[in-house]
């Protein structure tokens, strides 16, 4: 008699062979049945009361995924979808000088003196995939997915054959994933929440280029929570000290008391990309040593 030698041997069929198993055409298949696997009833997964286990699905299908590709520490990118990369800036001065149009020529000028933070992002981006190639944890970029700054971020990745994600979100105004994505890593969100947690997860740093409401957004909740010491710190580097301190009397927030001094400690001004590399170098020293993949505490993730 044959002995069973397979001891791993599945028990049950898995969900995937069930929900592509054919079946007879039977009364039970139309819209109103309630035959339908759940697992597989769109209709049924869209319910309100399902909110809580969609939001586990959007927690849980960016994390799986990015621990298949290997992916543990991260930089993260924020900044203004609303700023264009310098050639396209040139283009739109140009068209404006030769229409004339007065209004136009006015915006035209600002795209152009804002490009360099387009620039700066896609430098930045290259640098840290680049480098970081040497460490026995890569640092990925990550952005919010769209255009402006989060595509100079993945942009600056992508040029060198370097891997960065993009963790979008469906907006009532559509926004297409940018092109400079790795396919694999380009994600989608419905949860505001869900997608901020996944910019904190892996992150040992944030990046924060001029931006409106969204970037405030993001860069106000990181320094809460590190303030808070709901996770830990980590370097916040503002980019552009002329724009935030213009946007932000953050000595104002200290006078008053609002913020204690040793909070603007939490972040970090910046002007290039070679100065915000240095400053992460400084902080983890990058080039002294390789950091230990087995080194739990060094890129925990937090939330």
């Amino acid at each position: 008699m044959d002995k069973r030698t397979d001891l791993t041997a599945r028990n049950f069929p898995s969900a995937r062979q069930e929900a592509d198993k054919p079946s007879a055409p039977n009364r039970y298949d139309g819209p109103e049945s309630a035959y339908r696997l759940a697992f597989t009833d769109t209709t049924f997964l869209l319910r309100e009361e399902l909110r809580p286990v969609r939001m586990q699905l959007e927690l849980l299908k960016p994390e799986l995924v990015q621990t298949e590709q290997g992916i543990e520490s991260t930089i993260v990118i924020f900044g203004s979808a609303r700023i264009v990369s310098p050639d396209v800036a040139q283009r739109l001065l140009s068209d404006a000088q030769a229409a004339g149009d007065a209004t136009a020529l006015r915006i035209a000028e600002r795209h152009v003196a804002m490009s360099r933070f387009y620039e700066e992002a896609r430098r930045f981006a290259e640098i840290v995939t680049l480098k970081s190639k040497a460490l026995s944890t890569p640092i990925y970029v990550v952005t919010g997915g769209g255009p402006g700054i989060m595509e100079a971020g993945n942009r600056g990745a992508h040029e060198i054959g370097g891997k960065s994600i993009g963790l979008n979100i469906v907006l009532p105004h559509e926004q297409a994933p940018n092109p400079y994505i790795t396919p694999e890593l380009c994600f989608q969100f419905h949860y505001f929440g869900m997608r901020k947690m996944h910019f904190l997860m892996r992150s040992i740093g944030l990046v924060c280029f001029p931006g409106g409401f969204g970037t405030l957004d993001e860069m106000f909740e990181a320094l809460t929570l590190i303030q808070t010491g709901k996770c830990r710190r980590r370097p916040i580097l503002l980019f552009g000290r002329e724009f935030w301190t213009q946007l932000i009397n953050f000595d104002l927030l200290v006078q008053t008391g609002m913020i204690s001094e040793v909070d603007l400690q939490l972040f970090r001004f910046v002007e290039t990309a070679e100065e915000a590399w240095d400053l992460l170098e400084a902080e983890y020293g990058f080039e002294l040593r390789d950091i230990d993949p087995d080194d739990k505490n060094h890129f925990a993730t937090d939330l």
